[in-house]
């Protein structure tokens, strides 16, 4: 640096400022020569990926974009004669490289693009693909072709499976209305039944709701699904955040379930309602009659509550409430009814996780009489040590409740043979994953949750024989010593996993 400055001084001093500036452009020139680039079919581009696979994707609905990386290693320079998408239009990819859109003005290509050595481009593909016109999802392919200057063409293939889907948006109810398809539904907006219309959603149907979507019941909604054809209620995102982890498998990608207070007789029967806010929420409402029938259903991984009733009549018979932010099922005065059912908290988002079962008298500022609430047959477990919480704030309000063959992870009370019967007090002082035991499988790290019973849970052969119910929620017949919780365990000498995947799904 000293010689240079030494140098720059005497070219000042002696006004030869243009022989400066020519040895300076000589330098430049030289640094950029064509000489640092080459057109050696030996010199070629590494990619981070062969393939770009989007998966199962909605036809006609825009999807996040993928990306992936291009490197220069060869030791020289590489000019891209061209990259261009092998079928143009045809497929609906969508490419950019390295900020250059490869649009329908250039041909769906770009070309004169160097990548010196040692460096990279990074690519982005979105798709939007056409309708099918099938029932099923279809096959969609290109090929994303790098041709270098030396006349070697480097591929990646671009993969998507493309499934015609029906789009909901605003759907107001006014009349008795059926939804049936075989092919998904994406509900944009929301979807209102008014009072005094019906709503029938049909076994096998499955909504996508976007996000902030969810359905208003003023009127009646009934769902019946099967044991192996359940209606399924789920957020509209059908990609991965992760390779492991696809984005259903977040909470609250939409908005849930609300019965207000005109709403009467609604029933839930083989619903998978998952990945929501509050999932469901009845509101205030005449306790004379009876707001909702929860039965054989999964409600799971709830941004706000699993099930929220405010001052209502509910029964809940044969069903999964699982892994909520606030409460898995929150009670807040009226009638309830719980039979043979599994409501676990696991929430694995959130450490300051709610219970798993609340009942209470009051709701805010109001006192709202708790006149009946019975809990049979029932899991409630979790990670916290006390995950079942009762409270009164009022004597002079009512407050009824009834525990009978239950598995209930919270301290031991006194007894108590008009409100606790047969209880299951599960050891608080034991590890905090004590919870976790009776259950096939809770894989906290991969987010995945199996609440089938394993063949070392307590709760196997200990509920009521009089008041359990006849079939699981699978459809599994309970045998002569049914089992508490809203799947039966299935004994046999065989692998416990092979026989429950092949036997679970299948009516005896």
């Amino acid at each position: 640096m000293r010689v240079f400055a030494i140098f720059h001084r005497f070219l000042q001093k002696t006004k030869m400022r243009c022989l400066y500036i020519t040895a300076t452009g000589l330098l430049v020139f030289s640094a950029c020569s064509d000489d640092e680039f080459t057109s050696l079919p030996s010199h070629t581009l590494l990619f981070s990926t062969d393939t770009v696979s989007m998966d199962t994707v909605f036809s006609k609905v825009p999807t996040a974009a993928r990306t992936f990386w291009v490197y220069n290693r060869s030791g020289k320079g590489i000019r891209l004669a061209n990259v261009r998408l092998q079928r143009g239009n045809q497929t609906g990819f969508r490419v950019n490289v390295d900020g250059i859109e490869l649009g329908a003005s250039q041909g769906f290509q770009a070309g004169n693009i160097e990548v010196e050595n040692k460096d990279s481009l990074r690519v982005f593909v979105e798709l939007t693909s056409s309708s099918n016109n099938a029932d099923t999802p279809q096959k969609i392919e290109d090929e994303l072709i790098f041709t270098l200057e030396s006349g070697v063409e480097q591929r990646v293939v671009l993969r998507a499976w493309s499934w015609d889907a029906e789009m909901l948006t605003d759907l107001k109810v006014v009349n008795d209305t059926v939804i049936d398809s075989s092919r998904p539904i994406i509900v944009y907006g929301g979807i209102t039944v008014a009072e005094n219309a019906t709503l029938n959603i049909e076994e096998g149907t499955t909504l996508y709701f976007h996000d902030k979507a969810g359905i208003d019941v003023y009127g009646r909604l009934i769902c019946r699904g099967a044991a192996e054809n359940n209606i399924v209620l789920r957020g509209d995102r059908i990609d991965r955040m992760f390779d492991y982890l696809p984005y259903d498998g977040l909470s609250g990608t939409w908005r849930g379930l609300r019965f207000y207070e005109s709403s009467y007789e609604n029933e839930l029967d083989f619903v998978d309602v998952h990945s929501a806010c509050d999932a469901i929420v009845c509101d205030s409402s005449d306790v004379a009659r009876l707001t909702l029938t929860l039965k054989n259903s999964i409600v799971h991984n709830s941004q706000g509550y699993g099930l929220k009733s405010v001052h209502s009549t509910i029964n809940i018979v044969n069903s999964q409430i699982t892994n909520a932010l606030n409460d898995c099922v929150g009670i807040f005065g009226g009638v309830a009814r719980i039979n043979n059912s599994t409501i676990a908290q696991f929430y694995p988002f959130d450490s300051n996780r709610g219970a798993a079962l609340r009942f209470t008298n009051f709701y805010g500022e109001d006192n709202l009489p708790l006149y009946s609430f019975e809990c049979c047959n029932t899991i409630v477990t979790g990670y916290a040590e006390d995950v079942v919480m009762g409270e009164s704030r009022d004597s002079t309000v009512a407050y009824q409740y009834k525990f009978d063959h239950c598995l209930l992870r919270t301290p031991e009370m006194e007894a108590d043979s008009i409100r606790l019967n047969s209880i299951i007090w599960e050891n608080v002082e034991d590890t905090a994953v004590a919870g976790e035991r009776n259950f096939y499988n809770i894989d906290i790290d991969l987010l995945r949750y199996d609440f089938r019973l394993r063949n070392k849970s307590v709760a196997i052969g200990k509920a009521n024989k009089q008041s359990a119910t006849e079939f699981d929620r699978l459809g599994v017949r309970r045998d002569d010593e049914p089992d508490m919780g809203c799947y039966e365990f299935i004994h046999s000498s065989d692998n416990e996993q092979n026989n429950n995947s092949q036997k679970i799904w299948k009516r005896k």
